[in-house]
């Protein structure tokens, strides 16, 4: 088991990055916590809390605090954009460049120096335009 930048890798992290890496969306600490106990039964939530969120500080896996739902957790650090379903929450990876312009373009209006942005995308997913009886339009 080899050690992650600034921790050491317990089972227990190990366990919580692989589960974390199998799936595309992006799970809450209770939806990870519920995938990890079917591989460490006895894993209290509170342990798996504290391990995302040292692992978020870390840089291992990132943090989504998007639209005042419950945080978030993803397995890609890489930059990225990401789209919030306005129904039901789910959050989504967009396949979508990230735009390297608007920090410089922001740099040029205020006195910071600019290290990157967030966007999120806010929508409808198809499971929930599905229960409503509509369609995506594209």
């Amino acid at each position: 088991m080899e050690d992650l930048p600034n921790m050491r890798l317990t089972t227990q992290r190990q366990i919580i990055l692989e589960e974390l890496g199998k799936v595309t969306s992006h799970p809450t600490a209770n939806e990870v916590y519920d995938m990890v106990r079917k591989r460490l039964p006895r894993i209290g939530l509170g342990t798996v809390y504290r391990n995302l969120e040292l692992m978020a500080e870390s840089g291992i896996i990132l943090k989504l605090e998007v639209g005042g739902t419950q945080k978030r957790f993803d397995a890609t650090v890489t930059p990225h954009y990401h789209i919030r379903c306005s129904s039901c929450g789910k959050v989504d990876d967009i396949d979508l460049e990230v735009q390297q312009e608007i920090n410089e373009a922001a740099a040029k209006t205020c006195n910071y120096k600019i290290l990157g942005h967030h966007i999120e995308f806010s929508g409808i997913c198809s499971e929930c335009l599905e229960k409503n009886g509509e369609q995506l339009l594209n």
